[in-house]
């Protein structure tokens, strides 16, 4: 079975939220850090690390 990645990413996140409980400013730091590091100078270096 191949589950699809944006919804594996959905459950873990889920899951994270409710077991861990982080607080909600860690949370949207997070999230928004990773919206803008994606569209930065460096994007083309992290995406050589992560693959």
């Amino acid at each position: 079975m191949q589950v699809p990645f944006w919804l594996a990413l959905l459950v873990v996140g889920y899951l994270g939220v409710k077991l861990i409980r982080p607080p909600a400013w860690l949370i949207a730091v997070l999230l928004l850090g990773g919206f803008l590091l994606a569209d930065s100078v460096l994007a083309p270096a992290i995406d050589t690390f992560v693959k």
